[in-house]
């Protein structure tokens, strides 16, 4: 049944229900609910009990636009305003906060600060610089002239209120990090991780070349170590949704209307003595550019038309990942390198070299004897994803295929079925289907497939229509019904920002708190376009059950004792070649060990080269032994036995020397970090009210 037959249905209810509000109506024209609900369609919600009118954050949002202009030159492209948006909502939402907090904490400034800052003897840098000749003399008597100018009233006006905007958030930044700094002992570490540089040769006993079936852990052993780590098992309240999502895609229709147009522009430019330059200016929807280019780079759909084109031919509509793209082929320019297109079949291989080589050449007999390439390659390849393209995997260049694979397309002529080539996945019989020594200059008009507005107000009528009749009949029948596909979400918790699957909607996350199961959302604007959801879940804080967490135990459980095993032949090894310079001794008392060196020098704070992030391999080469043997280092892919082979010195004169930039540095990191940790805290704290999906569509 159609979406309006099954609203039809419930015309009966609808007629009852809209005579009880014609009567509702009359009792409240003249009370103040009218008042109150006319206020709530204004605000797009509130702070803490403090409305954001729908006018003030609009306002916000283009002065912030207008910003974004300024500083870019670049306008926001329509497709980014939704993001846009948040990004403001939020530095808004946190602005108020902040604001409240400067109210309780009682920070204010006084014109009598105001007026000491302007005429104290320390003006500001920006003001002072502006009246200050180029020997840098300051002209203070031309400068508090200015000031006391009346034809200046608005721009000290202006000035005063930056001034004490700026004071205010210097005094609440005195309040905030009041007691952060940074200790002697903090700075001296803090050196040392940046400036003492390293080597050392390792041996490497990798926990997972010890196989899991030489590893037991008993039910007990899981169940003891849940009870003794109940606390990481802990969970917050959380809820799950059911959702329909109305993707913004655009409809064949506005494909074909962006295509026609396009069209359209390409038969004017034919006979228009214009440049091509002038019509990208004025119809393409990225700036104008003339680019040099290799075949590789350019989308599939565009190859084969540009290079069969002549220079000074316009090329499209073509589309591509862009969406409709029109060329204008420039020039055809000699490359740097050549490139190469190849099919190939393949022959996996098995272990059973003979068996596999002896397959390649039955088929590779077949294809030079005349058999069509690419139907045998649909048929025989084992490279599924170049076997329905009848084995082509198009263009490439050196460096992008293995050796092997490479060398025999470079050393073949076009057209040529190589004898099979063995590489590290098998055999390929290959066929070398093109050669180009060339790259293309090319101008391009670029026309992004987007919905139409009459798409957009389609697809979101569609989704109202669903939310209507799914609160009425139930969500998931009448999903079954209109054909749509309901998706549920994983858990989430309170504060969400985001919805896997859906995306940043903090409005939804409200929803999902605060109704109860099987109740039915409105319409909810997302990224991705609109969602209808339904609260299909409510999870209860507790702790997870032992029988979901099981498998996670027992699977961390087998790396622990992995460690351990690897720890005791860590030191089986040691004991047998401690003294010995050769650490490859190893290897001949466990042919699995890895013996490696830094090459490079290191710093703990650093990456290891050959070896990665491992905190406990860095911490015992700034304080281990040089030249000697380390007791077996448990790090986090196995156990190291580590030998120090260089270290530089602590250089106590170069400490104290930047020792005063350093303090500088990691107390601002402090403050950063502890600002935004405290923004953080406000916001879960605060009562936030997001009504923004009411108002965007």
């Amino acid at each position: 049944m159609g979406m309006m037959g099954r609203m039809r249905n419930l015309a009966p209810w609808f007629i009852l229900g809209v005579g009880g509000l014609f009567v509702l109506f009359m009792v409240i024209t003249d009370s103040k609910v009218l008042d109150f609900i006319q206020t709530t369609r204004q605000n797009v919600g509130s702070v803490n009990g403090e409305n954001i009118t729908y006018k003030e954050f609009s306002d916000f949002v283009e002065a912030a636009r207008k910003e974004q202009q300024q500083a870019t030159g670049k306008e926001i492209d329509e497709s980014q305003m939704d993001y846009f948006r948040d990004q403001v909502w939020d530095a808004m939402v946190t602005r108020k906060l902040i604001d409240e907090k400067i109210n309780q904490f009682g920070i204010v400034v006084s014109d009598d600060e105001i007026r000491e800052q302007l005429l104290g003897p320390n003006p500001p840098a920006s003001l002072k610089q502006q009246f200050t000749d180029s020997l840098g003399h300051f002209n203070r008597q031309l400068y508090e002239a200015a000031l006391r100018d009346p034809r200046n009233k608005q721009i000290v006006i202006q000035l005063e209120d930056q001034l004490r905007e700026q004071l205010i958030q210097q005094k609440l930044q005195n309040y905030l990090y009041a007691s952060i700094n940074v200790s002697d002992e903090e700075l001296r570490d803090q050196f040392i991780q940046q400036n003492i540089k390293m080597k050392a040769d390792y041996v490497l006993i990798d926990a997972n070349t010890i196989p899991d079936s030489t590893i037991n852990v008993s039910k007990d052993e899981i169940k003891n170590y849940y009870d003794k780590h109940l606390d990481d098992y802990k969970i917050e309240a959380q809820r799950k949704l059911k959702y329909v999502m109305f993707r913004k895609n655009a409809s064949k229709e506005d494909s074909a209307a962006i295509f026609n147009n396009l069209a359209a522009i390409v038969n004017k430019l034919k006979s228009d003595t214009s440049t091509f330059k002038t019509y990208v200016q004025i119809y393409s929807e990225q700036p104008y550019s003339k680019d040099t280019v290799s075949i590789t780079t350019l989308p599939v759909s565009a190859r084969d038309l540009l290079m069969n084109a002549n220079k000074g031919d316009i090329v499209g509509p073509v589309k591509t990942f862009e969406g409709y793209v029109v060329y204008r082929l420039d020039d055809k320019v000699k490359a740097k390198s050549e490139i190469v297109r190849a099919s190939h079949i393949l022959v996996k291989s098995t272990g059973n070299d003979n068996a596999d080589l002896k397959k390649a050449n039955e088929i590779y007999q077949k294809a030079v004897k005349g058999a069509d390439f690419a139907s045998l390659a649909r048929e025989k390849s084992e490279d599924t994803g170049s076997a329905v393209r009848g084995g082509d995997l198009g263009w490439f260049g050196k460096g992008q295929m293995v050796k092997p694979f490479e060398d025999a397309v470079y050393s073949g002529r076009v057209g040529q079925i190589l004898k099979p080539v063995k590489s590290q996945f098998g055999y390929h019989i290959i066929k070398v289907t093109g050669k180009l020594n060339q790259d293309f200059v090319i101008e391009k008009i670029v026309n992004k497939i987007q919905p139409s507005g009459t798409t957009l107000d389609q697809i979101y009528n569609n989704a109202s229509d669903f939310s209507y009749i799914a609160k009425e009949n139930g969500f998931e029948s009448e999903a079954k019904l209109m054909n749509y596909s309901v998706i549920e979400t994983p858990p989430f918790k309170e504060d969400a920002t985001a919805i896997a699957g859906i995306g940043q909607n903090i409005a939804l996350v409200k929803f999902a708190f605060e109704e109860s199961v099987g109740k039915v959302s409105d319409v909810y604007r997302v990224p991705a376009g609109y969602v209808v959801a339904m609260v299909s879940d409510i999870i209860k804080p507790g702790f997870q059950k032992i029988e979901d967490v099981e498998t996670a135990i027992k699977n961390k459980l087998i790396k622990e004792k992995k460690l351990d095993k690897a720890l005791e032949i860590a030191d089986g090894i040691r004991s047998k070649i401690t003294g010995n310079p050769d650490l490859n001794a190893a290897i001949q008392i466990y042919p699995k060990a890895k013996v490696g060196t830094t090459e490079s020098e290191f710093t703990s704070s650093g990456f290891i080269p050959g070896v990665g992030r491992e905190y406990a391999f860095s911490q015992y080469c700034l304080t281990g032994d040089l030249n000697k043997l380390s007791q077996p280092v448990k790090g986090n892919r196995g156990v190291f036995l580590i030998r120090v082979t260089s270290r530089t010195d602590f250089d106590e004169h170069a400490f104290e020397a930047g020792k005063q930039s350093l303090r500088k540095a990691m107390i601002q990191r402090k403050k950063n970090a502890y600002f935004a940790q405290w923004i953080q805290d406000l916001k879960k704290e605060a009562d936030i009210v997001d009504n923004r999906y009411l108002f965007y569509r």
